[in-house]
């Protein structure tokens, strides 16, 4: 470009040279900048046509092939297209929660790998999409790429986990020490090194494709990524507040499906034109309902309300607490009207059944416009499903969009409503000190509670000699 400036011309798109400034016009500055303005847009029009691509224009990504059992196939070989496809759902469904019941009675280890496997299986499904539509371009280390920035926000995330809940542990491994005490120096080193790799591999004519590219990972990671943290974050607080979210939009999943596919007559959104207003409104209430009783039963067992922590003495995870307020029976006075329809005064409660209706009618009211986000997305690359991994659902993605929106709500819910001080977690964090700090620690607090009138002040040595003598 700067060549052409010093010619004081630019080639046009046949070749021809810029035409002279036009009467009246200077021949200095104007010039040049309108000679570059015009190279500029000459590089536009020659290489900038991915910008001007309308939806008509993205390539068709191939149908998925079909994974129905061969022995489903035949043995609903008789049943219409709607009909085949409600039983094959159905029980694909059962044979999903079946094996969630069985994670969840495994613990709470096998709930983290799982949701780990989920997170995976999500973004390599996102990132084949980008890469079957622009695999014709041959974009160097695109995939490559996206995995490598997978495997670092995966450490930092994990690594963060670490120290916070795993602190006793690690303070018995030298290595994990200094993996830990530089976590986010090394995180910080390894996301550079995948910068750099991306900058050396732009290539001419395709900078703003891999620009599109390089964003599509980075916000598929933000999809993906982050929200399983905050799962597992949740996780952590009581295996409660991770089974009572995922499972309310399992149920509005299934209840809205089910009323919309037997009453469903008012269509509710364009973006998806099977969903119906009579499926939304059956599995809001169906979602209330069940998301009420299942806080009710699961608030009676420790293994279920207590917060995940790891004993080093065990090496293992442990549920065992003395449950909060929150998972205490607790009466309430009931309003005018249900006190002359129950015909009782007050009823007995966990508080924690209140906390559900807010986490069911978010489940059932907002976590759908994450299934409208990625029917969206979809059409937008003109896909059914995001794939075919589990027959009549499609993909993993197809049946987790709704969790991710959940997730960070229950995140936000926690932190903003429920959570207080940890004491483990505070204790986990001053073993972590050297002995000074802790003996300084020790007398602050001691200090404190002498104040506060909860320790009595003792008395000296010399003192007690001279109430002797």
């Amino acid at each position: 470009m700067w060549e052409l400036r010093q010619r004081g011309g630019c080639p046009g798109p046949g070749g021809a040279v810029a035409p002279p400034p036009r009467e009246g016009e200077a021949a200095g500055g104007d010039h040049e900048t309108e000679s570059t303005s015009d190279k500029e847009t000459d590089i536009d029009d020659r290489y900038g046509d991915l910008d001007s691509r309308t939806d008509s224009d993205i390539p068709e990504i191939p149908p998925s092939s079909d994974r129905t059992p061969e022995i489903l196939k035949k043995a609903l070989s008789g049943l219409s297209s709607r009909w085949k496809n409600w039983w094959i759902r159905g029980i694909l469904t059962l044979t999903m929660i079946s094996l969630f019941f069985l994670i969840i009675y495994m613990g709470s280890f096998m709930l983290m790998l799982l949701v780990l496997g989920i997170q995976v299986k999500c973004f390599h499904e996102i990132i084949t999409i980008g890469y079957r539509v622009y695999h014709s371009y041959d974009l160097p280390w695109f995939r490559t790429l996206s995995w490598y920035f997978l495997l670092c926000v995966n450490y930092f995330f994990y690594g963060e986990t670490v120290a916070d809940y795993f602190a006793t542990f690690v303070q018995r491994e030298e290595q994990l020490q200094f993996l830990i005490r530089y976590h986010r120096f090394i995180s910080f080193a390894l996301y550079l090194a995948g910068f750099c790799m991306f900058v050396l591999s732009l290539v001419k004519k395709h900078y703003r494709l891999q620009f599109y590219m390089f964003a599509w990972t980075h916000v598929t990671l933000l999809i993906t990524v982050t929200q399983s943290h905050l799962v597992i974050q949740n996780l952590f607080e009581g295996m409660i507040w991770f089974l009572v979210p995922i499972s309310s939009v399992i149920c509005n999943d299934i209840t809205a499906y089910l009323f919309g596919f037997f009453f469903g007559r008012t269509p509710l959104i364009k973006l998806s034109p099977k969903k119906t207003w009579e499926g939304f409104i059956g599995g809001f209430f169906s979602t209330v309902i069940f998301g009420f009783i299942a806080a009710y039963v699961l608030s009676k067992y420790q293994y279920f309300v207590c917060p995940v922590e790891y004993r080093s003495d065990v090496n293992s995870f442990v549920t065992e607490c003395e449950p909060s307020e929150l998972f205490q029976l607790q009466s309430y006075s009931l309003p005018p009207f249900l006190k002359a329809l129950l015909r009782r005064e007050t009823v007995s409660l966990y508080p924690f059944q209140i906390h559900s209706i807010a986490l069911s009618t978010f489940a059932s009211l907002i976590g759908p416009f994450g299934g409208f986000f990625a029917s969206g997305f979809k059409r937008a690359f003109k896909i059914k499903d995001f794939a075919n991994t589990i027959p009549g659902h499609g993909g993993i993605m197809d049946r987790f969009d709704c969790q991710y929106l959940m997730a960070t709500f229950v995140h936000v819910y926690i932190t903003s409503f429920i959570r207080g001080p940890n004491p483990s977690k505070v204790l986990q964090q001053l073993l972590v000190l050297q002995p000074e700090q802790q003996l300084n620690v020790y007398k602050v607090l001691k200090t404190h509670l002498i104040e506060k009138g909860i320790l009595q002040p003792t008395l000296k040595v010399s003192s007690l000699k001279r109430l002797v003598f």
